[in-house]
């Protein structure tokens, strides 16, 4: 492992991240959801949460840190989702 190695991973880890900005962005502003497969969120979520369990298992703060903030914009996707269907607005 270089000196570099954290690095990478923590930029991998917020462009990866961050790729979720833009739909929490437009689903906010929209107010529906209808559009998102409600199974690609809870698998994507789930699968996240278990490379966190990995990442904290090896302590590996790049992947722990991508990991929980990935967990928490798809848990918001979720969670409009849900509050928008039950509004009757999908």
């Amino acid at each position: 492992m270089t000196p570099l190695t954290p690095y990478i991973g923590l930029v991998a880890g917020f462009l990866t991240s961050s790729a979720a900005i833009p739909q929490v962005i437009k689903t906010y502003r929209t107010k529906h959801a209808r559009d998102l497969s409600m199974w690609q969120l809870v698998m994507l979520n789930f699968g996240m949460l278990l490379w966190l369990i990995y990442g904290w298992q090896i302590g590996d703060r790049p992947l722990i840190l991508a990991n929980t903030f990935s967990i928490a914009c798809y848990s918001f996707l979720i969670a409009m989702k849900v509050h928008y269907a039950r509004k009757g607005r999908d």
